[in-house]
C-alpha cells in the first residue's frame, strides 16, 4: 500500500508540504500525493538512528545477515506491483525493473553471506610477548566495527539497485550502520514500497526501530541530514554538482566525515588496429547497442571511443552510424535529465571541431533521448577540456587519433572513470601493455573485449575510480568490498578477555578467518 508516507522507524507520518510522481513518457501525475520531510523529521529521524546505533553495531553477524535476508525476501513478497508501480514512474521496460530486483535482493543476500565468512571485520591478535627484549610486546587485538548512522540518497537510474534497499544501503546494514534513506523524487511510490519492506524486516528481526527510516525530502532537508552531528557517513549516486555540495557539507562541519559519491564518467573505450581491422563492422553495431541500452541512463555508458584514424575505422563508424539512425527514442528518467541531456548533445553538435556522423530516431514523446553520435580529432580534445564532459544519456564522442602514442596522451588527459574497456586481438596486446600502467591511475575496471554497460555483484568487482566518477577512488560501491566503506578498525592492547568483542576471544567463537601472530587461520 502506498500513502504517501514518511517512515521514520516504526511510525508513518505526513506533512502538509506534498508533491505527486510524473510518469515520464506521458508527463502525466501519478497518485497519490507524497508528502516531504522537513528538519523537524530530520531531527526525530537521526536521534533515533543515534539510539539504535550501538546494539546494531554490536548485534551478531548472524542477526544482521538474517536481517538482510528477510529484507530481501519482503521486496519478493510485494509481488508484481513493486514491478508495476516502477515502470510508471520512471518509463523503465519490465525486464529491466525485474533484472535490477534481482539485482537488489541478490546484493542483500550478497552481504548476508559475507557476514557469515567473517573476514570483513579484519580480526587480527598478536599475542602478549613478556619475555621479549628488550621490551615486551602487549597483547594487541584488532577488529573493525561501524562507523554509525549513515544517510544514503536514492538514485533516480536505478530505482531498485541504487536506491532505498540499495548497494549502499545493504553494505552500511552489514557493516552494523543504522541508515537513513532521503528517497528520491522521480519514484517515490516505488520507494516507499522498499521501505515499507524494509521497515517490516527490521519488526519481523525485532531491532531497534531506528535501523531504518525514509525521508522522502527535499534539498534543503537533504542537506540537513548531512550536516547532523549524529549522521558519520554519505552514500550518494548522482550527478557531480550535486556530490560536490554534499561533499562540501560534510566538510564544513565541526566533524567532517566521508561522502561516498559516484558522480561522473564517460568510461572510455579503446579500439586497437587488429581488432579493428578484423571486426570493425560487427563492433559498431555491438557499441551503439551499448551506448543506447536503457537510453543510455547508465553510469558505466560508453561516452568515449579512442581509435586510430583510417579505412578500418571507418568501417565501424559507418555500422555505428548505421546503428545509430535505427536505434529508437527512448524515455528518460526525468524531465530534468532530458533537459541536461539535450543540452549536453547540442553542445557537441554546436562545437566547431566536432562533427556529427549520425542521430536516432526523432522522439515522439516529451521526455524522449535521440541518441547521438560525434567525431573530433585527439588535437582538438586536448585543446578544449569542455569536450571531456559527460552527456548522460544514449551520446559517444569518438575520438581519432594518429597513433597509440597520441591515444596514450588522450588517455593520460582524461579525468578519473569508472572504467576503460579495450577491444583488441592478439596482435594488439603489446600496444595494450604499453596503455595499461597509465589506465590503472585513471580507472577503478578495465575491461577487455566487451561493453561496461553492466556490473556483476561479487567479491571481486570494483565499481569506483580516481574523482570525479568517485570522491573516493580508494573504494567500491558494488560488489563485498563496499562494507570496507563503512568500517573503522579499533585495537584493544591488553584487554581481559571478559572485556573483549567476542570475535576476538580465544577460542574464535564467531569460528571467523582470524590472522594470529601474522598467521592466516581460517575459523
Amino acid at each position: 500500500m502506498i500513502t504517501g508516507a514518511i517512515l521514520i522507524g516504526r511510525s508513518e507520518e505526513h506533512t502538509e508540504t506534498t508533491y505527486t510522481a510524473v510518469n515520464p513518457a506521458t508527463g502525466a501525475a501519478i497518485e497519490p500525493s507524497f508528502t516531504t520531510a522537513g528538519l523537524p523529521e530530520v531531527e526525530r529521524a537521526c536521534a533515533l538512528a543515534d539510539a539504535a546505533a550501538i546494539a546494531f553495531a554490536e548485534a551478531a553477524p548472524e542477526t544482521r545477515a538474517v536481517f538482510l535476508e528477510t529484507i530481501a525476501d519482503e521486496i519478493v513478497r510485494i509481488g508484481d506491483d513493486l514491478i508495476e508501480r516502477a515502470m510508471a514512474e520512471t518509463g523503465l521496460p519490465r525486464a529491466r525493473l525485474e533484472g535490477e530486483r534481482g539485482r537488489t535482493t541478490g546484493q542483500l543476500r550478497l552481504f548476508a553471506q559475507v557476514l557469515r565468512e567473517g573476514s570483513w571485520a579484519d580480526l587480527t591478535i598478536d599475542p602478549a610477548l613478556p619475555e621479549r627484549a628488550p621490551l615486551p610486546r602487549p597483547d594487541l587485538r584488532v577488529r573493525k566495527v561501524s562507523l554509525g548512522p549513515v544517510v544514503v540518497f536514492g538514485a533516480s537510474n536505478f530505482p531498485l539497485a541504487f536506491s532505498v534497499a540499495g548497494g549502499d544501503t545493504a553494505s552500511a546494514f552489514a557493516a552494523g550502520c543504522p541508515v537513513i534513506v532521503k528517497g528520491h523524487s522521480a519514484h517515490p511510490g516505488t520507494g516507499e514500497l522498499v521501505a515499507r519492506a524494509i521497515q517490516r524486516a527490521v519488526a519481523l528481526c525485532h531491532l531497534p526501530e531506528g535501523v531504518f527510516s525514509y525521508l522522502p525530502a527535499n534539498r534543503e532537508a537533504g542537506t540537513a541530514l548531512v550536516a547532523d552531528h549524529r549522521i558519520k557517513a554519505v552514500g550518494f549516486t548522482g550527478s557531480r554538482g550535486g556530490g560536490m555540495a554534499l561533499m562540501r557539507t560534510a566538510a564544513s562541519r565541526p566533524e567532517p566525515i566521508p561522502v561516498y559519491a559516484e558522480m561522473s564518467s564517460i568510461n572510455p573505450v579503446v579500439l586497437f588496429p587488429a581488432a579493428l581491422a578484423a571486426r570493425g563492422e560487427a563492433l559498431g553495431a555491438a557499441f551503439v547497442g551499448s551506448l543506447t541500452m536503457g537510453a543510455g541512463q547508465f553510469c558505466t555508458n560508453p561516452g568515449l571511443v579512442i581509435a586510430m584514424d583510417g579505412p578500418d575505422l571507418d568501417t565501424f563508424l559507418a555500422s555505428a552510424a548505421a546503428a545509430m539512425v535505427g536505434s529508437a527514442a527512448q524515455d528518460m528518467l526525468t524531465p530534468g535529465i532530458h533537459s541536461a541531456y539535450v543540452d549536453g548533445v547540442e553542445a557537441l553538435a554546436g562545437h566547431s571541431a566536432v562533427t556529427t556522423l549520425a542521430r536516432g530516431v526523432e522522439p515522439t514523446g516529451p521526455h524522449q533521448a535521440q541518441g547521438a553520435l560525434f567525431k573530433t580529432r585527439a588535437a582538438d580534445f586536448l585543446a578544449d577540456a569542455a569536450l571531456g564532459a559527460e552527456v548522460f544519456g544514449s551520446s559517444s564522442l569518438v575520438i581519432t587519433v594518429t597513433d597509440m602514442s597520441e591515444a596514450k596522451q588522450v588517455i593520460a588527459a582524461l579525468e578519473g572513470q569508472l572504467t576503460a574497456t579495450l577491444i583488441l586481438d592478439a596482435e594488439d596486446e603489446d600496444a595494450a601493455a604499453e596503455l595499461l600502467p597509465v589506465l590503472e591511475r585513471k580507472v577503478g575496471r578495465i575491461l577487455v573485449n566487451g561493453w561496461p554497460t553492466g556490473v556483476e555483484v561479487c567479491h571481486a568487482m570494483v565499481h569506483g575510480g580516481p574523482f570525479p566518477s568517485t570522491s573516493d577512488g580508494r573504494t567500491t560501491s558494488v560488489g563485498a568490498k563496499a562494507i570496507d566503506r563503512f568500517l573503522r578498525p579499533v585495537c584493544y592492547q591488553n584487554m581481559p578477555s571478559a572485556l573483549l568483542p567476542e570475535g576476538l576471544r580465544d577460542g574464535n567463537p564467531w569460528n571467523a578467518p582470524r590472522r594470529i601472530d601474522g598467521v592466516l587461520k581460517l575459523g
